[in-house]
């Protein structure tokens, strides 16, 4: 008698709102695969990424801490980071633990499994590409602006992100996790300079829009200035759909209960607020939209409570 195999869920993303999402997911019974950005050029990686040419290891430190199940103080010396040291300052361990395993290995995703064993991931986890690459963006204004970190100073609305030096070539192994799955999850994070950079890689984006697979968007809580000011939930769907060129979202997962006063009054300082819940316009656009209370409150912040979320992306596969 053959045995049933786990079903194959994705997740697409990076930033804060896809380790958050993956703390959820690996305990469910299900085949993982995290596929994460390398386009940020903030900090720690920024410097690694000029000074080795490599793609950027931030998001991908994240998620292998996130989706670990080492000893608690294997993992804190893994996100440790630096605060002195002439060179050494500002830099986290698992970054550097990262390019040293890209030098020894030879390549970076060759890296990322071998860090991935030591610390005992659940999943696999694969970077968008092995390219160091950057990302840009037309704004309405037509102004173009180069560096992930730089295009939410600009304050302006954006147009389109893009990539280069172009082609991209994406890996392999993400495109076929990606036709494969049962369930893609693209998780919440910044929309335009986390999500976006793996969306809009050419045969990502063809592979996505031909899977068979449930594609699921969790939905950020929060606008993020120079970002997303203003955005909607279904404005945030467009901006995916426009980028990918077809639409490919089936299911939508939204919080829909009022943000307290005092929360929102912390996020006012980062000119956020609370993402509209246009649930009519959502249902025009033939979504399934699933809305709950999905927020946990941590410290003052708002972060999606992965439990919560874990367990209603599971009834889709």
């Amino acid at each position: 008698m053959g045995t049933v195999s786990n079903p194959k869920v994705v997740a697409i993303g990076g930033g804060t709102g896809m380790p958050v999402l993956l703390r959820g997911l690996k305990k469910l019974p299900i085949d993982l695969t995290a596929i994460v950005t390398v386009a940020d050029d903030g900090g720690s990686t920024g410097r690694i990424r000029n000074e080795m040419e490599i793609p950027a290891p931030g998001d991908i430190r994240n998620v292998i801490a996130a989706l670990s199940d080492a000893e608690p103080m294997l993992l804190e010396l893994f996100q440790h980071r630096f605060t002195q040291g002439n060179g050494l300052s500002g830099h986290s361990m698992g970054n550097l633990l990262l390019a040293a395993m890209t030098s020894v290995t030879g390549n970076f995703n060759n890296g990322i499994k071998e860090i991935s064993r030591v610390l005992n991931v659940k999943g696999k986890i694969y970077p968008i590409s092995n390219e160091n690459m950057s990302l840009h963006a037309e704004m309405v204004d037509g102004e173009i602006v180069s560096g992930e970190s730089n295009i939410p100073l600009a304050q302006k609305k954006i147009k389109r992100v893009f990539l280069e030096p172009q082609p991209v070539k994406p890996l392999p192994n993400a495109v076929r996790a990606i036709k494969s799955a049962d369930l893609i999850v693209i998780s919440p994070g910044s929309l335009y300079t986390s999500i976006m950079p793996n969306l809009i890689v050419p045969q990502v984006k063809e592979a996505i829009a031909s899977s068979k697979a449930k594609v699921v968007y969790v939905c950020n809580a929060m606008t993020q200035d120079g970002e997303t000011t203003n955005y909607s939930a279904a404005d945030h769907v467009k901006a995916i759909h426009d980028h990918i060129g077809e639409p490919c979202i089936d299911a939508i997962v939204v919080h829909n209960k009022i943000i307290p006063d005092k929360i929102q009054a912390l996020y006012k300082s980062e000119n956020a607020t609370p993402v509209t819940f246009d649930e009519k316009r959502l249902n025009k656009m033939g979504l399934h939209v699933i809305a709950g209370n999905i927020l946990a409150e941590s410290n003052g912040t708002l972060r999606h409570d992965n439990e919560k979320i874990a367990s209603l992306l599971f009834d889709f596969v």
